[in-house]
């Protein structure tokens, strides 16, 4: 390698090809050679055949039919008896060959074009009534073109739910996005299956519902990528008292996190915002039908279901039908369209919200129920004259006593 490279710059300096032959003790053809090689000179081994080459027609016959396919598993159906360690370099030096390519485009959003949806789960429980800690879902809406976040946690992840967070997140924006874009959220539907309600929401908003193809992140990189950031950016070092002091907390987190340049647009979010709106569908002039919503005939327990858990009903309704309808933040109980019973929404799972007021007319209702009941004054009790019967037979006083 020395050799070389002093041949090369004697030669550039002008030295004459056999001065430099005698000077170094080689012969001037090395010179030539030296002189015209484009690189320096290297020991390249001549390929031999190894022990894999046997194996390896039926080493591919078998990634071309599962790519992911173990080496291990390879060489016990082919009978490898070598190295394991050697077996596996071939395997993988093989997989790239065999395996499908899925080439990603890069994507360009125009203004008011889409919403990327995700539900995001903090990695912390949250306190809820009873005393215990859960992990909720947080929905989380990603205007593809302006990156504004908009997000908020919710109870469960039912469609119920989901379609009453989204409503709330749109009513904040202002406007309707174009395309909702979703990753098969089972409670927003799988493949071409909608869950119920999603369709009559989607008509409602004029708005398209995008459900993804597996293996599809790019579509939805932008909203995954702000979980992640929302894990190390915003969680580290909090503490939550409620779901609503987590939704208070974040939301104020987010009004300066939308603030901030986002390499990739180089601009902040609340900049691009007004344009991205602008193209946006305005809301509907009729509210999307929305939350539970089940009519049933009150029973005895006064009592009606919502999300697993109960909540007491005025029992002066026992026996009647009545109109259940819950959101986010209050269950309501209407009976011929009046409203007869109202409490806030529980989070916690399987328990019984009590009024007071329910159980103390409930308790006047059972003590009239058990009195005994009394004629109405001034009222016939059925006891009738023995002698009216006879004289609708038409009997004497003497016949009747016979």
């Amino acid at each position: 390698m020395e050799d070389w490279a002093l041949i090369r710059r004697l030669a550039a300096e002008g030295t004459p090809h056999a001065a430099i032959a005698r000077r170094l003790g080689v012969s001037r053809t090395t010179v030539v050679k030296a002189v015209a090689s484009q690189g320096p000179p290297g020991y390249v081994r001549t390929p031999a055949e190894t022990s894999f080459v046997v194996f390896e027609p039926r080493v591919r016959a078998l990634l071309k039919e599962n790519p992911d396919l173990p080496a291990t598993v390879i060489a016990e159906r082919l009978g490898w008896t070598g190295s394991i360690t050697w077996f596996r370099e071939n395997v993988k030096r093989l997989r790239p060959e065999v395996r499908p390519v899925d080439p990603a485009d890069r994507i360009t959003w125009e203004a008011g074009d889409a919403a990327q949806c995700d539900l995001w789960f903090p990695p912390k429980r949250i306190p809820l009534e009873d005393g215990t800690g859960s992990l909720l879902p947080v929905l989380v809406m990603t205007l593809a073109y302006s990156r504004f976040v908009l997000a908020r946690m919710i109870p469960t992840r039912t469609t119920e739910d989901l379609l009453l967070g989204m409503w709330q997140l749109l009513q904040l924006l202002g406007r309707v996005p174009r395309r909702l874009i979703w990753d098969n959220e089972r409670g927003i539907g799988r493949g071409q299956q909608r869950s119920v309600g999603v369709p009559a929401f989607m008509g409602t908003l004029a708005t398209k519902l995008v459900l993804l193809k597996p293996r599809d992140p790019e579509s939805k990189g932008i909203v995954e990528r702000r979980n992640g950031w929302f894990e190390t950016s915003f969680m580290p070092d909090r503490e939550f008292a409620s779901p609503a002091d987590f939704n208070t907390q974040f939301t104020g987190w987010l009004e300066d996190a939308n603030q901030r340049t986002v390499r990739t647009t180089k601009a902040r979010p609340t900049d691009r915002l007004e344009q991205d709106r602008a193209a946006m569908l305005p809301l509907p002039p009729v509210p999307p039908v929305t939350g539970w919503a089940n009519q049933v005939r009150l029973g005895r327990d006064y009592y009606v279901r919502v999300a697993s858990n109960d909540y007491s009903v005025d029992p002066s309704w026992i026996g009647r039908l009545v109109d259940v309808h819950a959101d986010l933040e209050r269950v309501q109980v209407r009976a011929q369209g009046r409203l007869v019973t109202e409490h806030p929404r529980v989070w916690a799972r399987g328990l019984t919200v009590t009024d007071p007021d329910h159980v103390a007319i409930a308790a006047r209702l059972r003590h009239d129920f058990q009195q005994p009941r009394r004629p109405p004054s001034g009222v016939d009790e059925l006891l009738r004259d023995l002698a009216d019967y006879d004289r609708a037979f038409g009997l004497t006083s003497e016949e009747a006593g016979r």
